[in-house]
């Protein structure tokens, strides 16, 4: 599986930590291990860029998905697909404020907004009720469980309030 991960600001993120979260909530979705995932940070006049050009809505937000081969979880009865996950941009400074409203840290908000942007890559989404739901669930699954193996058990992971 290949995952890069590319810090494209001066705001010091946790790159080894940030892969490690991508390979397991991959691992844990069965994505083919031939897969590929891109994960950028970017300051926030990129990811306005990309927020009004891709998504109609001003200012920048804190995570956005770009799904590429719409590669989907791997089951029991169906081997998973080989292609490009697609991928994901993120936004520390932004990421960094909503930890602060949340009451964790910026680093645990950005793991959070890692998976969140793979289950979207593998076509979850929040518009409705029940779909918000099980994509915030599983979403809170895989990430506790990421902490808890990393022997940082984290108690207060909210769903990302602005995720796209």
């Amino acid at each position: 599986m290949s995952i890069d991960v590319l810090n494209e600001t001066d705001v010091e993120v946790d790159l080894d930590e940030l892969h490690a979260c991508a390979r397991y909530t991959l691992d844990r979705m069965r994505v083919h291990p031939q897969a590929d995932l891109c994960v950028r940070v970017i300051d926030e006049a990129a990811m306005e860029v990309l927020h009004v050009q891709w998504m109609d809505l001003p200012g920048p937000t804190d995570v956005m998905s770009f799904p590429m081969d719409e590669l989907r979880p791997g089951r029991d009865d169906v081997e998973p697909e080989e292609g490009v996950l697609g991928d994901i941009v993120l936004c520390p400074t932004v990421a960094a404020r909503q930890a602060a409203e949340a009451g964790h840290t910026a680093q645990e908000e950005l793991l959070l907004l890692t998976v969140h942007g793979i289950l979207h890559l593998l076509g979850f989404d929040h518009a409705e009720p029940d779909e918000r739901r099980e994509m915030f669930d599983l979403q809170r699954t895989l990430l506790l469980t990421f902490l808890a193996g990393q022997g940082r058990a984290q108690a207060r992971i909210a769903p990302p309030s602005g995720a796209e």
